[in-house]
């Protein structure tokens, strides 16, 4: 049959206009001036260590988080007096209901976690020649009441059998509990960026092949690492009361990591029963430890001597995030949401994990309040307490106002929630972002990103990353999203080490960060609809899916 010119352009048209109403639904609506304005108040200037020329404030709040305030060990004075500087500042800069929110440890995996703090220490090998020890007492490590003097022993038990093998022989002693570290010589860079080709393989996935990721953490496998965390756990609590019946002094640990003066340390001690009583633990620099060992292997006696200083508070195990606001104009009962984790280890001042998401969450509400932006709905800022323990802040945080991942009863705010978004992967710049699993939420992604050519490629992954806390929103079934950044050094030094410091923080690439992320923000506020979520998951039981521990 015969198409009339009328009837081919009805017929184009009724083909065209469905196609054009789903562009106009694919099509964010994404404020050019807006975000032009926020790059001018984050990147219009601003110095080192304080307030700068106007600016941004990023590194301000960083330097009162690591060199004044830090390290932020969860519970510990340091973390509150942090935690109460943040709010006096939200509260300055305008911020609603700022306030330190509380949640109970109590029952958590690995026990009560008390306040505790390191007040002195000194450590060395007094034989068979002088040696000062670089060296850190790992979290909730007992002090030595004075000066002690012992003979080292190698004694490596890394599995349950190990315990009976050494039955009767280590009284006395200063047990060195791993073996000699391999140590291999650094070919690649501490510090590098992803490269185009390294970016591009993040993208083809269509369904998820497995995490991206962290990365490897270097180091010599062992059983601990093998472990789940609650066999972790266990047999670090079984582990200690060993060491105590036995009669050991105290324990001295080391990893292949901490080469070049750099220790890595986080907990070896258990929080069950009284804490008070754990016996001193050090993990010290991998090449002091080595010496040490081989002077053992060769059957050459070592005595080494420590002073290690403790306080512990054990009267109140309450644990606190740190929360504020920016009111919706019109629709202030949905939220959207901005953090990262506020607490540290306790070596270095806890900047690069993860005093730089906290800095930056906080750059995105000053400069969202500063420039007056009536947004649609409530930005809410969290700061996590207890992350490192196992994501245990942000978990507790959603299960009281969202939903309870073990029953999956959800609450109004979980209705109304529209997004949350976290930094936790140091001070590199953001690459792109984490969809975890999340599709329906590319193209609006894209739109956002294509927004910000200028200063991201904006690779977007249907991947997951671990270990941090937007899993405690994903676990529920609420859009969490984590961003993709350059490792930097992160996994090579700075990660739950002693020099996790300020000098390792760089300003143009933390100054990027607050920009995109209140850019997101902002976006997330104002969209019409909230960002798209996964069906709501099956309710899982305590220590299933979800985190496994902290970064």
């Amino acid at each position: 049959m015969l198409l009339t010119r009328k009837t081919l352009v009805a017929s184009l048209i009724a083909l065209l206009v469905p196609l054009l109403i789903v562009a106009q639904q694919m099509t964010e609506r994404v404020d050019l001036n807006v975000i032009h304005k926020i790059k001018a108040a984050e990147m219009g200037g601003g110095g080192r260590g304080g307030g700068g020329r106007g600016g941004s404030q990023v590194m301000n709040i960083m330097y009162n988080l690591t060199d004044r305030f830090g390290p932020r060990l969860v519970n510990s004075p340091q973390f509150k007096r942090a935690g109460d500087w943040a709010v006096t500042q939200l509260k300055e800069w305008g911020m609603s209901n700022a306030h330190l929110e509380k949640w109970s440890t109590a029952g958590g995996r690995g026990g009560a976690i008390p306040s505790w703090e390191i007040t002195g220490y000194s450590g060395a090998m007094v034989e068979p020649t002088y040696m000062p020890i670089i060296g850190y007492p790992q979290a909730w490590s007992g002090g030595t009441n004075g000066m002690i003097t012992g003979e080292a022993m190698l004694a490596s038990i890394q599995t349950p059998a190990d315990l009976d093998k050494w039955h009767g022989k280590l009284k006395g002693k200063i047990i060195l509990t791993v073996p000699l570290q391999e140590l291999a010589f650094p070919t690649t860079p501490l510090a590098r960026r992803y490269t185009d080709e390294e970016l591009k393989e993040l993208v083809p996935d269509e369904f998820p092949t497995g995490g991206a990721g962290r990365g490897g953490r270097g180091g010599q496998p062992n059983a601990l690492a093998a472990m789940t965390p609650e066999e972790r756990t266990a047999f670090i609590e079984r582990q200690g009361k060993f060491w105590a019946e036995e009669g050991v002094l105290m324990t001295v640990t080391a990893s292949a990591r901490g080469q070049s003066g750099t220790v890595f340390a986080t907990n070896g001690s258990p929080r069950t029963g009284d804490p008070t009583k754990n016996l001193p633990s050090v993990a010290m620099t991998a090449e002091n430890y080595n010496r040490i060992v081989r002077l053992l292997q060769h059957e050459v006696p070592v005595k080494l001597a420590f002073d290690i200083k403790v306080a512990f508070d054990t009267t109140n195990t309450d644990s606190f995030n740190v929360i504020a606001e920016i009111p919706g104009a019109t629709k202030p009962n949905e939220i959207v949401m901005v953090g990262g984790h506020f607490d540290s280890w306790h070596m270095g001042t806890g900047a690069t994990d993860n005093a730089a998401g906290s800095a930056v969450a906080m750059e995105v509400m000053r400069i969202l309040k500063s420039l007056n932006l009536k947004m649609d709905r409530t930005v809410r800022l969290g700061l996590w307490g207890g992350e490192e323990e196992g994501l245990l802040g942000s978990a507790a945080y959603v299960k009281e106002h969202f939903a309870d991942p073990a029953t999956m009863k959800t609450t109004k705010e979980h209705e109304g929630f529209a997004g949350y978004f976290n930094v936790d992967n140091g001070t590199g710049r953001i690459r792109g972002i984490y969809l975890q699993n999340n599709e329906m939420v590319r193209p609006v992604f894209e739109q956002w990103f294509a927004a910000l050519k200028d200063i991201t490629p904006g690779v977007i992954t249907i991947r997951n990353t671990g270990g941090t806390d937007h899993q405690s929103y994903d676990r529920v079934g609420l859009p969490g999203f984590q961003f993709i950044q350059d490792p930097m050094d992160y996994d090579t030094r700075t990660h739950h080490s002693n020099m996790d410091v300020y000098d390792r923080i760089q300003q143009a690439d933390m100054e990027q960060m607050a920009v995109i992320e209140a850019v997101f923000v902002y976006n997330a506020a104002m969209r019409p609809e909230k960002l798209p979520r996964n069906d709501l998951p099956p309710p899982t039981p305590p220590g299933g899916r979800g985190g496994r521990g902290g970064n």
